[in-house]
C-alpha cells in the first residue's frame, strides 16, 4: 500500500495549513498588542485590589465583631461592667489630650 498523493491532495494539504498559520498569527498578533497586554496587566491588577479588598473587609469585620462582642452580649444588651470603664478611659483620654493642648 502506497501512500502516493496527488498533486491535488498536497496543493489542498498546503491551502489548509496556511490557512491555520494564518489564523495561529492572527491570535499571536492579538496576543502581544500592547492594548492587549495593557488590558490583562489592569484586569490582573483590578482582580489582586479586589481580593486584598475583600480581605481587608472580611479581617475589619472580624475585628470590629470581636470588639462588638466584647461590649454587647448575646441577646444584644449592654455589658455594661465593661462599657463603663471603657467610657471612662476615653472620656480621660480626651481630657488629657484637651488639657495638653491648652498648655501649648
Amino acid at each position: 500500500m502506497s501512500d502516493a498523493r496527488t498533486p491535488a491532495q498536497i496543493e489542498a494539504d498546503i491551502i489548509s495549513r496556511r490557512e491555520q498559520l494564518a489564523v495561529v498569527l492572527d491570535e499571536i498578533g492579538v496576543r502581544v498588542h500592547p492594548k492587549t497586554i495593557i488590558g490583562d496587566a489592569k484586569a490582573k491588577a483590578a482582580q489582586t485590589v479586589d481580593r486584598t479588598a475583600g480581605r481587608a473587609f472580611v479581617a475589619v469585620n472580624r475585628s470590629v465583631s470581636q470588639v462588638k462582642a466584647q461590649f454587647v452580649a448575646a441577646d444584644g444588651s449592654p455589658r455594661l461592667e465593661r462599657v463603663i470603664p471603657a467610657a471612662l478611659l476615653v472620656v480621660g483620654v480626651v481630657g488629657l489630650l484637651t488639657l495638653s493642648k491648652r498648655r501649648t
